[in-house]
Parts: structure tokens; C-alpha cells; sequence
């Protein structure tokens, strides 16, 4: 364990302790990491007396500021490339209605209860009579090797007085592919309605984190199965279900999306291309219809999807600026790549696409790439292979019309000065009319080309051209 306490900041710290005639411990996810051959530049060191009073003696050694949070009890620093809390060791008990616990000093068994799971309650003793020994009270170092997330206490108990950690054990196990423990998942079963007193913005943080993780479908596996789902992001499980008419079913659009979240977390980390991928049938459950004769339709959904966006956003504290803008974007978006490549792709198509989805064609292109789940290697084999064309069409019309983030070649302050006119509807229809040609290739895209077409369209509707526009 020695080995892994190497850095200045331990040998500084037992210094200190022996001083001080303190028990000082490295504690939490440091240690955790070490076992999981996982760097962490993240130390927590709990004090058997006072943490601050320790870290302003540390500080004065290292030569470093410290920033001291009294009424949290700790205090904080950074020393090269680690960031150091402290804390006194204390036992915690819990109101009802509150996660804020009321703190009282305690011992480190006390401060190793208090923590969420048995792979977290592991420390090390950093004091230079016992330096580098593992204090392990809860066969964490088991729970580790069994890859098993469990709590030091009762669950019932531990997920009750605190309902983030029913978050953080799921989250955790996502993170690092481990099961939780049975026990444990039954208890959040029964401390699902105890989230409602956790705020919303922690509870998409920790939302993002299972997100952002290798393969996010095991954290929302477990948040469905659960019953947290239902809770924290109800139109989510209205997904999930088949229906059957006349013998004719759809898919699972809870489990084709958790399909698409993973296939899309294999190719990015980006957060919002994961959430575009969580959004893009959003609005199924809401334009399911039976046809007889044909089946289940979802007709619009991409646009009622789109709409949706800005809502589900508001009430998971979700941005409301350029990423919800670009979720909304790829939600509305994602059908169209789909659409041309089981078709005749032609120039046209291919520059509206460019147009409309601007820097975000690559991130559509990855999510309509995620969006094939099908079991039929022939189909898969025949849309990737068409894939592949529609992103050399893609290329091609972009290097030879440059359509992406396109602005028109003359404005409309160039179109009344041209003819002499005041802002109006003349404007907009010619504005329109010369996007329109440019997209449909029948001008270039070009100042020259849209100044020529410009005074043909206006002639049309009775304009006379009275200046020039160079």
C-alpha cells in the first residue's frame, strides 16, 4: 500500500500527525482507486479532532492557500496536481425530511458508517506509527473484487436518510460495470418516493454521470426496474410496452432507445449527442396509431419530438441555450439521413440537409448511424453501405456548393436597394425564392448567379431595377 503514498503530500501529512498527535486517514474514492488501478487526483483525509486546524497546519508546510469552509467543518487545497479536502472524523443522523445530516464529532469506525457504500468506507492510515495500513470494517475490498455496490449499514436506512445515494449507487455501478447488491435494490424499490425531497439539479447530475458512462443502459435498467425512472423522468418509461392489434405489434421503444444510447456512447462522449440519441423517439407514445391493413405508425413524431425538447429540459434543469437548441435540432433531424439513404439520394436533398443541420451533420450522421438496431445482418450490412454513400454525397455537395451554416449571397438591405424598396413582403418572397433556387441547384451559390436571378424574380412581380448592387 506504501507504494501508492508516494507523493510529498503524505510524507508532509504524517509529519504533521505525528506533531499533532493525530490519527489521520486518507479515506473514500482515493483509496477505492487505488484497488481499481484507477488515477485519482481527489484526496479525502479524515481527522480524528479538528480538520481545519489540521489543514492550516498542512497548508503552512506545503506553502499553499487554503480555502475553509466552517460551517461544513472542512477545508480544502491544492498542491500540484492533487486537490486535497479535509474533514473531522463525526457520525451523522438524518430528519425526515432532509438529506442534511446533523453532525456531531465522532471516531472513524463512526465516520466509515456514515459513508454511502462499503468500497467507499475504505482508509488508509496515513499517522507514521501505522502508515500505509488498510482500515476495512466492511470487506470492501471484497465487495471490490466481487464487483458489488453495498451499503456498510441497512440500505433501507442508508438510502432513506439520504435518496441521492439510490442515484449514486446505480450511477456507480454503471461507471464501473458492477451489480448492486439485491438487497440493496429492493430498498430502493421502497425509498423510490424519498428522491422527491432531492433537488432536481443534483439529480441530473448524477443523470448525466450514468449517461456519460461506458454503457448507460445498465443504469437505466436499473433505474426502470427500480421504479426511479417513473419518478425523476416519467415520459422516459412511457416508452416502454408493445401493443398488439390484429396479431401486429411495434417494438420496444424504451429498450430500442436504450439500444441507440449505447450504440451512440461506443462513437462519442458528448453529452448532448447521448441526449439527442435518449430523445429521438420521445414523442412515439404520443403519435402511436393503428392503421389497419398496414400497422403501428409514429407519423411525426420527429417534429412533436423537437417540440418536446425545450419542456424536458426546463424540468430536468437541463440548459436552455445552444445544446437544448442542438438536441432539439438532431430530435427534429433524425428520420432525414434515414429517409435518404433508402432512396435515390439527389443533390437537392442532400443540400437542404447540409442547410438545416449546419455543424451538426456529423453528430445527426452518428446518431441516425446508432439509430439501426435491427437483428438483420442483411438490412444492417444494406443501410450502413448506404450510409456510406449519403456521407460521400454529403461531402461532395458541401466541397462543391458549400451549403453548411449558409447565409443568402445578397441580403435583403441589397434587394431593396436594387429596386428601390422599402422593407416588406417583396423582400421576404425574393429572399425566399433565392434560397430556394440555390438549395433545388438551380443557380449556384453565388453573389453573381443570385444578383441575376434576384432581378428576374423581381421583374416578375412588377419591380423595376433602379440602382446597382455589386
Amino acid at each position: 500500500m506504501k507504494e501508492h503514498l508516494k507523493h510529498r503530500v503524505f510524507s508532509v501529512i504524517a509529519h504533521v500527525a505525528a506533531q499533532y498527535n493525530l490519527q489521520v486517514y486518507a479515506i473514500g474514492g482515493f483509496v477505492r482507486d487505488i484497488f481499481l488501478n484507477r488515477p485519482s487526483k481527489d484526496i479525502d483525509i479524515v481527522v480524528i479532532g479538528n480538520g481545519i486546524d489540521f489543514a492550516e497546519a498542512i497548508a503552512r508546510q506545503l506553502k499553499v492557500k487554503l480555502a475553509v469552509f466552517k460551517n461544513f467543518g472542512t477545508a480544502s487545497l491544492k498542491y500540484q496536481d492533487l486537490e486535497i479536502e479535509f474533514v473531522g472524523a463525526r457520525k451523522e443522523s438524518y430528519r425526515l425530511d432532509s438529506r442534511k445530516p446533523i453532525v456531531e464529532n465522532g471516531s472513524l469506525e463512526d465516520d466509515q458508517k456514515r459513508r454511502d457504500f462499503t468500497i467507499n468506507a475504505l482508509a488508509i492510515s496515513l499517522h507514521p506509527d501505522s502508515f500505509g495500513q488498510l482500515l476495512d470494517p466492511f470487506n470492501g475490498i471484497n465487495d471490490l473484487e466481487q464487483k458489488l455496490i453495498r451499503t456498510p449499514l441497512n440500505p433501507v436506512e442508508t438510502f432513506s436518510d439520504d435518496p441521492l445515494r439510490m442515484l449514486r449507487a446505480i450511477r456507480f455501478a454503471t461507471q464501473l460495470n458492477f451489480k448492486i447488491d439485491p438487497v440493496a435494490v429492493d430498498a430502493i424499490k421502497k425509498n423510490t418516493e424519498r428522491i422527491r425531497i432531492i433537488s432536481q439539479e443534483r439529480i441530473t447530475d448524477e443523470l448525466n454521470k450514468i449517461i456519460l458512462s461506458p454503457k448507460p443502459s445498465i443504469g437505466f435498467n436499473y433505474l426502470f426496474d427500480t421504479g426511479l425512472l417513473h419518478k425523476i423522468f416519467p415520459q422516459m418509461t412511457d416508452l416502454y410496452g408493445v401493443e398488439y392489434i390484429d396479431g401486429k405489434g411495434h417494438k420496444d421503444n424504451f429498450y430500442h432507445t436504450l439500444h441507440v444510447l449505447d450504440n451512440i456512447s461506443e462513437t462519442t462522449d458528448d453529452l448532448w449527442l447521448r441526449w439527442a440519441a435518449i430523445l429521438h423517439d420521445i414523442a412515439k407514445p404520443a403519435t402511436k396509431r393503428f392503421e389497419a391493413g398496414h400497422g403501428w405508425t409514429f407519423h411525426g413524431h420527429e417534429d412533436r419530438g423537437a417540440r418536446m425538447v425545450p419542456k424536458i429540459f426546463a424540468q430536468l434543469k437541463l440548459p436552455l441555450n445552444e445544446k437544448m437548441k442542438q438536441v432539439q435540432k438532431l430530435v427534429m433531424l433524425h428520420l432525414r439521413p434515414i429517409v435518404l439513404s433508402q432512396s435515390i439520394v439527389t443533390d437537392s436533398a442532400v443540400r437542404r440537409l447540409l442547410f438545416e443541420a449546419g455543424d451538426d451533420i456529423e453528430g445527426l450522421m452518428l446518431l441516425c448511424k446508432a439509430d439501426i438496431t435491427t437483428k438483420n445482418e442483411y438490412k444492417v450490412k444494406k443501410y450502413r453501405q448506404n450510409f456510406e454513400l449519403v456521407q460521400q454525397k454529403l461531402k461532395d455537395v458541401e466541397e462543391r456548393d458549400n451549403i453548411r451554416n449558409w447565409q443568402p449571397p445578397i441580403s435583403g438591405t441589397d434587394i431593396m436597394h436594387l429596386f428601390g424598396i422599402k422593407e416588406g413582403r417583396e423582400v421576404g418572397i425574393i429572399k425566399n425564392q433565392i434560397r430556394e433556387a440555390i438549395l433545388e441547384g438551380e443557380i449556384p451559390n453565388s453573389r453573381e448567379a443570385a444578383i441575376k436571378y434576384t432581378i428576374i424574380k423581381g421583374e416578375e412581380i412588377g419591380l423595376k431595377v433602379v440602382a446597382n448592387t455589386n
